[in-house]
């Protein structure tokens, strides 16, 4: 089969197997009838509020059910849905939605300024028996809202227009299996990954929020084959006791995705020797799909610590402080164009590509390729911290620490420093667990130059990263230096 519409695809799957189940949060399940009665009848009590062909629909919903359906519900209609996050403030909220110009918002409060609005928990009425939505399909799947490293609001609009191959094969992806996305629907890779099981006959089950113990249960319970974690879940993991991570069976798993930050090596490793090699897949890209790179663990035991190459849709570089292009093993900002031309898969609203001749773009990483076109990431530009002349990565030094027994997470930064400019300054949650600092430092000394250690190391036990394993190392640094 050829790509079909989204506003067909739970017409397709209901017609198919009607009684197996497509999407499961806690006790609430629904079969892919019941699934796609729900859409044709919210769909209908959007329409009725105005929404049309080509649309927006902000959706600020937390992970369920319901969130799935109101998606859905967006396509049927031929509108584009605009996932933000449910827990944002009313300030923060109210930012976004300005920038969208929805035509309708579902979820958020009434007080956001915004006529056409429906609240959480809305149960429509039944549709009509026997309705039939004409087929109209959204020229942009989707949009994600994103503050990047500025803190300043943004959205990025994708130029793919909503249509996908219910029958398409793609390597590290299972059709009409089981997806388990334990990570929020507003992140770019788990709307990605969650939807894309679901268009291809996958049962979905989604988590409120990660838990580690959970996580395992539900791939025995419901013999997941495909799930996607950031490196932050992974650690969770790997930190359960022995007897919950490996009296727990995940025979099932035949794809375990990982992106959205630097995977440590030795956690990479752990989940190869525990899983399989085959089993481990890692994507490096941006929300803006300029460019990817994807690799499988047996790949990745002959190039270690690599994200791979590029796709066939895309082209890498890496560009100097000078501008120029740097050979292979040189470290410098990575560059990505898509073959499709600049500009041809996504556009900002609120904020402007930054891009070299020729249409190369950055997310804003740094790193190198090697002389078989493997790219190996070090760290984002604006995490980098210069120290006595010398560029420290905070991801490597993070990577070390956090192999350390009792650390939770940790976020390196750079904090002004008279001789120095800046001093390598570590956070590390502990979640209460004690840490002894002196054992702590020569860990880190058998792993670490000495321009890269730690000269201050601070004591948390509240989590430093979200629920997508982002850390926001700007913030952390503006609390600390405006406090000294």
């Amino acid at each position: 089969m050829t790509a079909i519409s989204l506003s067909r695809i739970t017409d397709l799957w209901a017609s198919r197997k009607p009684t197996a189940l497509a999407v499961t949060h806690g006790a609430e399940q629904l079969t892919w009838s019941e699934l796609h009665e729900r859409v044709q009848s919210l769909a209908a009590s959007y329409a009725a509020r105005g929404v049309e062909h080509e649309d927006r629909v902000s959706i600020a919903l937390p992970n369920g059910v319901e969130f799935v359906v109101a998606t859905l519900a967006t396509w049927k209609l031929g509108a584009s849905p605009y996932p933000m996050s449910a827990f944002l403030t009313r300030h923060e909220r109210r930012r976004i939605l300005a920038l969208a110009d929805p035509k309708l918002v579902v979820g958020g409060t009434e007080d956001d300024g915004r006529n056409n609005w429906i609240p959480a928990n809305f149960d429509p009425p039944p549709s009509p028996e026997g309705h039939i939505f004409p087929e109209k399909t959204a020229s942009c799947i989707k949009a994600m809202a994103s503050g990047g490293s500025t803190g300043d609001p943004k959205l990025i609009v994708s130029r793919r227009p909503a249509v996908w191959d219910p029958d398409g094969e793609t390597p590290g992806f299972y059709r009409e299996g089981c997806t388990l996305i334990p990570g929020p629907f507003y992140h770019q890779g788990p709307f990605t990954w969650g939807f894309a099981g679901l268009f291809t006959g996958n049962h979905l089950v989604i988590t409120s929020k990660f838990d580690a113990t959970e996580t395992l249960a539900l791939v025995e319970r419901h013999q997941v084959t495909m799930t996607s974690l950031v490196p932050t879940m992974m650690q969770r993991i790997l930190a359960l006791p022995e007897e919950v991570r490996t009296g727990t069976n995940v025979s099932s798993l035949r794809a375990l995705w990982h992106l959205g930050a630097p995977c440590p090596p030795w956690v990479k490793q752990a989940y190869i020797d525990w899983l399989g090699a085959e089993v481990i897949w890692e994507l490096y890209g941006g929300t803006e799909s300029v460019g990817t790179t994807t690799i499988r663990g047996d790949e990745w035991l002959q190039h270690r610590g690599s994200v791979g190459r590029p796709a066939a849709t895309c082209e890498i570089k890496i560009v100097g402080d000078d501008g120029k292009e740097l050979p292979a093993g040189e470290t410098g900002e990575i560059f990505l164009r898509p073959r499709s031309g600049p500009g041809s898969t996504y556009r900002y609203i609120g904020a402007e590509a930054r891009r070299l001749d020729g249409g190369w773009e950055t997310l804003g990483d740094i790193g190198y390729l090697d002389a078989d076109g493997y790219l190996y990431i070090k760290d984002r530009r604006s995490d980098m911290i210069l120290s006595g002349g010398a560029n420290i990565f905070p991801a490597e030094i993070e990577a070390a620490i956090e192999a350390f027994p009792g650390v939770r997470s940790s976020a390196v930064i750079g904090l002004p420093h008279v001789d120095l400019g800046n001093s390598v300054h570590a956070i590390i949650d502990s979640a209460g667990s004690p840490i002894d600092k002196v054992q702590l430092m020569g860990h880190l000394r058998s792993r670490l130059s000495r321009p890269k250690l730690p000269r201050s190391i601070e004591i948390v036990d509240t989590p430093l990263r979200d629920e997508a394993g982002k850390v926001r190392r700007r913030n952390l640094r503006d609390e600390r230096t405006r406090n000294s």
